[in-house]
């Protein structure tokens, strides 16, 4: 990536998770997170978060489920899709640009705080290619039985070192550094 040297924040791959493995219900379903995580669950890592990289399909239910008091401050958003919107929503910079260079540009816009990576397929992409440097899963107590797996068939092996666990109300936060 250019400017590495520069950056000083993380590429974090952002997840909560149900037990059984699901980051989304079937139908993508996601209003079940916001039955445990509010944005007073874990502070810190909003505080830590400068941008977030987007899948498009995760954009597309982030605006499904905008009725819901689902607040989160972390930073500039980018969308990476290969088909932008017709209306640009203001909110929101929309790439087109190859993986690499969206994480680069989406990282210097997070001005030496993290970028978190949000959405199974951009995520799945990021870590096969090396660009993960931690993977944070809130683990919600409950089981989903469907939907969107943590990782899709076909990811290969990743080997993780966990660093830290900890418990806010029913949520378990897992953290793991992605061996290089």
């Amino acid at each position: 990536m250019s400017d590495e040297g520069t950056v000083t924040g993380k590429v974090v791959v952002n997840r909560a998770m149900s037990l059984d493995g699901f980051i989304a219900g079937p139908g993508h379903a996601m209003d079940w997170i916001f039955e445990y995580m509010t944005a007073d669950t874990v502070p810190e890592v909003m505080t830590a978060t400068g941008a977030m990289l987007i899948g498009r399909g995760t954009y597309e239910v982030g605006k499904r489920m905008a009725d819901q008091d689902a607040s989160y401050d972390g930073g500039a958003q980018f969308v990476l899709t290969h088909n932008p919107p017709a209306e640009p929503d203001p909110a929101v910079t929309f790439l087109t640009c190859g993986l690499e260079q969206a994480v680069a540009t989406a990282r210097s816009a997070a001005g030496g705080k993290n970028l978190e990576i949000l959405g199974a397929d951009v995520a799945a992409q990021c870590l096969q290619r090396g660009l993960v440097d931690e993977i944070l899963v809130y683990v919600l107590p409950l089981l989903l039985g469907d939907g969107v797996r943590f990782s899709p068939p076909g990811l290969g092996r990743i080997d993780l070192e966990p660093f830290s666990n900890t418990q806010s109300g029913a949520v378990t936060m897992l953290r793991f550094r992605v061996r290089k």
